[in-house]
């Protein structure tokens, strides 16, 4: 008997291999229409930014991730050119991160590449199999990981809900 017969489903190899591989097409997209360097944290960054200031102490806690890390996202953004922070109009002691000019392109340009490759996922599989991915996905999250992914995004149950034939009365 082989040893592969004999071990486990290895989900979390292929789970690592396919996120890898998201972010590298990611990349190859945004890097085609002039935008080198894109980087793990970009979309969810750009997808926040891309709705308006948002306090830099907050940048972490929407996401499930530290203060510092958070800010390491943003320095990382201000490095590049897409971000930049400015004092809160209401209250000085607050710290406000928006986009640049340059930033609300790259954050249109990832938005467009992000529903690019979901809609040429979904054009891949029946809907009913993202269902079972999500719920897969869902479940090999810690508490933290799924309660930050129930804010933002939705199940795809609604999508299988959705290509359901409507009953002939």
């Amino acid at each position: 008997m082989s040893t592969l017969s004999s071990d486990p489903y290895g989900f979390g190899d292929l789970l690592a291999l396919a996120r890898a591989s998201w972010v590298a097409q990611m990349a190859d997209a945004l890097e085609a229409q002039g935008y080198p360097g894109y980087r793990r944290t970009d979309a969810w960054a750009m997808r926040l930014l891309a709705s308006g200031p948002v306090p830099i102490t907050q940048v972490g806690k929407r996401f499930g991730i530290s203060r510092q890390a958070g800010r390491k996202v943003v320095d990382g953004l201000m490095a590049r050119g897409y971000a930049a922070t400015d004092p809160d109009v209401t209250d000085r002691r607050r710290v406000n991160v928006s986009l640049t000019p340059a930033g609300a392109a790259y954050a249109d340009a990832v938005i467009a590449v992000i529903r690019e490759q979901n809609g040429s996922l979904a054009a891949l599989v029946e809907p009913r199999d993202l269902e079972a991915a999500d719920r897969v996905l869902r479940a090999a999250m810690d508490e933290r990981a799924r309660q930050t992914a129930q804010r933002l995004v939705r199940p795809a149950r609604s999508l299988a809900e959705a290509a359901l034939p409507d009953e002939v009365s």
